[in-house]
């Protein structure tokens, strides 16, 4: 099941965002991302989280709307982002994008992309997208869509990353090794229309963006 997340951070209104959000067949609403909804006259199947940064038009709308709202204490362990994929996941995901989960925040915004990870280690494909990137973390395998010229690169969140293989990008790396902090992976590009990233051990931060 193709499930969307709307958080609270950056998100440009673009159609490639609403055919993304309205081609899911589970919305979920990370509290003050009832902005975004409301914006776009979109109800979610779900709101969650303590509901510290919502607007209270936005509250009042969605509550009108009968819209279903799970509330957490403002003290907890885990960010809104977490409990939504948590519900998620329990509720049958098997393909989770994040959108405004990225912004002025770097915090959230790392935190989220760790979220990629866990999901990552469950098997489950997910990504984070903004105007400018499509951001991933790889343990084994991917593959990329694009148009030749298509700026890629890929960040090692491991202390090292093995048997790195890269295909249909303009420089190929071929069982290659990765410390975390080097700069080897950065901007890449690809070279066909579809890019594959592989890797025996580690994890990698691959992200697809554009200036």
């Amino acid at each position: 099941m193709k499930c969307v997340i709307i958080a609270n951070g950056d998100l440009e209104y673009t159609r490639d965002m609403i055919r993304i959000i309205k081609a899911a067949q589970l919305i979920i609403c990370a509290d003050g991302g009832a902005r975004h909804l409301k914006a776009l006259n979109i109800l979610p199947h779900v709101m969650i989280g303590d509901f510290d940064s919502i607007r209270p038009e936005d509250k009042t709308f969605f509550k009108k709307n009968q819209v279903k709202t799970l509330a957490f204490p403002t003290k907890k362990d885990h960010s809104d982002a977490a409990l939504c994929v948590s519900w998620a996941l329990e509720n049958h995901a098997t393909d989770i994008t994040f959108l405004g989960a990225t912004g002025t925040r770097l915090d959230h915004t790392l935190a989220n992309i760790f979220l990629l990870k866990a999901l990552a280690l469950k098997h489950i494909p997910a990504r984070i997208i903004n105007k400018n990137n499509e951001i991933h973390v790889v343990t084994d395998f991917i593959e990329l869509k694009g148009h030749p010229g298509d700026l890629v690169s890929i960040l090692p969140i491991s202390e090292k990353v093995t048997g790195i293989t890269l295909k249909g990008l303009a420089y190929p790396l071929n069982h290659a090794t990765i410390e975390m902090g080097s700069s080897l992976g950065i901007s890449n590009f690809f070279k066909e229309t579809v890019a594959t990233v592989s890797i025996k051990n580690g994890t990698l931060i691959v992200t697809k963006s554009k200036d």
